[in-house]
């Protein structure tokens, strides 16, 4: 039986999922695996029984994905599962800048006595807006959220440029033809009516929006911002929405000096927050949860490569360990000293960190010891399925 420990509330529909097989509770010993959402794993002491992280959600800040790929567990998050969620509300927000939705909204609750009718004939025009159609619109980041925005938006009558140096092939493929790709972020802040943020915050990332950048970003544009408030310098942020060069900043990560600022929309970070969104990711962190834990394959991990076997019910042999030269062939000596045949294999890569399965034709009992794998320098963590 696996234990799998429950760090915060879950979706149920993605809890069903687990069989009698697992034990899912918030307090356990010795768990196979974290399931969370936002707990900060961050300065925790983790169990040696521990297997595998699942995020249900997106971002990983909350999780020291370093060190737990450096003892060889994987983290998993669901990229995709809340894409919709977040597209939505990026929609709605284009709207409500656009309208000035809000502002009117504002001033109409506000009225009051006999000729209201008279009074807002007389004052509409200040909330006279603009149409989208026609407006281009560009995206930086162009993963599962950022295509998903850009088919939508090419729809509306929009002209949609996007900017990803590290675009997937997947992506690719989701992305309309009619979408322009641009290759300099420059040139999209200097064309661009409207800008929207969707990628991770990364090293590469933090404040990827300076001075500089912003400093060329068009007159009187509109910049959303759901994915990190950090992508963002904050303190150019504020000369340029200060200086009316940009219109509108509507943000889904408000803080105090934010909220300071002239021309701030804020949200109180709500861009996943929809019952399918958090079903979908729920169903999906417990779906990667178990292939991992039942085969040993790595589907959307954000520290591990993706490595995946079709599992054939023999026994298998998963080694997580350094991305160093002959890790493999020392793994193989290992098992063919101990008489144990190799029936088919997988490798991959990501950064340092490396992951092998093997598949084996001996018929072996749980008491077989692997422990001379263990010995390898530079091997994290093995499993006997």
């Amino acid at each position: 039986m696996y234990h799998v420990q429950l760090w915060n509330d879950v979706s149920d529909k993605g809890l069903k999922r687990f069989t009698d097989q697992y034990l899912v509770k918030h307090e356990i010993e010795a768990p196979d695996a974290f399931l969370v959402r936002s707990k900060d794993l961050h300065g925790m002491k983790f169990n040696e029984s521990l297997k595998a992280v699942a995020r249900a959600g997106v971002g990983v800040n909350n999780i020291p994905l370093d060190q737990l790929a450096n003892r060889g567990i994987p983290v998993f998050s669901t990229p995709g599962a809340n894409a919709n969620a977040v597209k939505e509300l990026v929609i709605a927000s284009l709207f409500l800048t656009a309208r000035k939705l809000i502002p009117s909204i504002l001033w109409t609750n506000n009225l009051r006595g006999p000729d209201i009718p008279e009074r807002i004939e007389a004052n509409k025009k200040q909330f006279a807006g603009t149409e989208l159609l026609g407006k281009r619109i560009g995206i930086v980041g162009l993963g599962a959220i950022g295509a998903s925005l850009a088919n939508t938006l090419h729809e509306l009558g929009m002209t949609v440029s996007g900017y990803d140096p590290h675009m997937s092939v997947e992506s690719a493929w989701r992305v309309s033809n009619q979408v322009h790709r641009v290759t300099n972020l420059e040139e999209l802040l200097a064309t661009s009516d409207y800008i929207t943020l969707h990628l991770p915050l990364i090293d590469a990332t933090h404040h990827l929006l300076d001075e500089r950048l912003l400093s060329k970003i068009k007159q009187g544009a509109t910049l959303l911002n759901f994915s990190r408030g950090e992508l963002i310098d904050e303190h150019a942020l504020a000369t340029v929405l200060k200086s009316g060069r940009l219109a509108n900043y509507v943000t889904d990560f408000p803080n105090a000096f934010i909220l300071s600022l002239p021309r701030v929309t804020p949200l109180p970070h709500i861009g996943a927050s929809t019952g399918e969104a958090e079903e979908n990711c729920a169903i999906m962190a417990v779906d990667q949860l178990k292939l991992f834990l039942e085969t040993g394959n790595i589907r959307n991990s954000v520290n591990f490569p993706s490595v995946e076997l079709p599992y054939s019910g023999k026994r298998r042999i998963t080694i997580a360990h350094q991305n160093i030269p002959n890790m493999v062939g020392q793994i193989a000596s290992v098992l063919a000293t101990e008489q144990i045949n190799i029936a088919n294999m997988i490798n991959g890569s990501k950064g340092g960190i490396a992951y092998t399965i093997i598949d084996i034709d001996n018929h072996l009992d749980e008491t077989i010891s692997l422990r001379q794998l263990d010995f390898i320098p530079g091997v994290l963590k093995t499993r006997l399925l």
